[in-house]
């Protein structure tokens, strides 16, 4: 346990927190006065921070450092953005932006991790549980969730699978992927850098791309299927018994 603290500590902790918090209730109010929304006394805002009338800030919305909100953005819930660009019309749900620059009309979170530079054109889609690192999105990208994409330039109006990761770190060194416009890349595609996506190319579902897939074609990095006929009969049936003793204790 910690320590009881003297009555005198007390009191100048506290008072240091109301000075604190009166600064901070501060700037919200001089934002609102400038047609920021904030209906919220969970929002913090640094006094650097640059917001456009219209914005709208939801609860729990941290903007720190020299971070600029775009018109008729919104921002949260409980979402932190720190010294970075926020173009108009954009929504950032419940996600972390770090030291980026988010294009017009993007569509961000729930549950993003934006990290340095990252740069996205307009009408992009980063979504759940997705990460970025120096990396560069070109109009209308959609990534919707599960995917990591570091160290790479992507065209326009590409699409992700689910459980994309650009595999740019060998240990020693870290690599760029390029992808070009207009690709579809399989749900559980590892792109293993230096490696190019041309135009308008595939990936195939569950494929480890080693190698450039050409413009217009279909990469495919996996092994045939080969099923073993009754191989697992022997491992369900002691698997089958187990649940279904367990099944019978439960429903008496």
């Amino acid at each position: 346990m910690q320590n009881p603290i003297s009555e005198q500590a007390r009191a100048a902790a506290l008072a240091q927190l109301d000075a604190a918090e009166a600064a901070r209730e501060d700037i919200l109010v001089q934002h609102i006065a400038n047609g920021v929304v904030i209906d919220s006394r969970t929002v913090q805002i640094d006094p650097e921070v640059v917001i456009a009338p219209g914005a709208v800030l939801l609860a729990g919305t941290i903007l720190r450092g020299k971070t600029v909100i775009g018109a008729g953005c919104v921002i949260g819930p409980n979402t932190l953005i720190e010294d970075s660009t926020v173009d108009e019309g954009t929504t950032v749900n419940a996600s972390q932006i770090y030291g980026s620059h988010i294009g017009p009309h993007n569509n961000i979170g729930p549950f993003t991790h934006v990290r340095v530079n990252t740069v996205t054109d307009y009408g992009v889609h980063l979504g759940a549980y997705v990460e970025t690192k120096n990396s560069n999105f070109a109009r209308g990208n959609t990534v919707s969730h599960l995917t990591y994409i570091g160290d790479s330039d992507v065209g326009k109006y590409c699409n992700f699978g689910c459980g994309t990761v650009t595999c740019n770190y060998d240990g020693k060194d870290k690599f760029r992927t390029q992808i070009g416009d207009y690709c579809f890349i399989g749900c559980n595609t590892n792109l293993v850098a230096p490696v190019k996506v041309g135009d308008g190319a595939y990936t195939a579902a569950g494929s480890t791309i080693t190698k450039d897939v050409p413009a217009q074609a279909l990469g495919i990095a996996r092994e045939r299927q080969t099923n073993l006929d009754g191989w697992a009969e022997p491992k369900m049936e002691a698997y089958i018994a187990k649940k279904q003793k367990l099944e019978n204790e439960q429903s008496k």
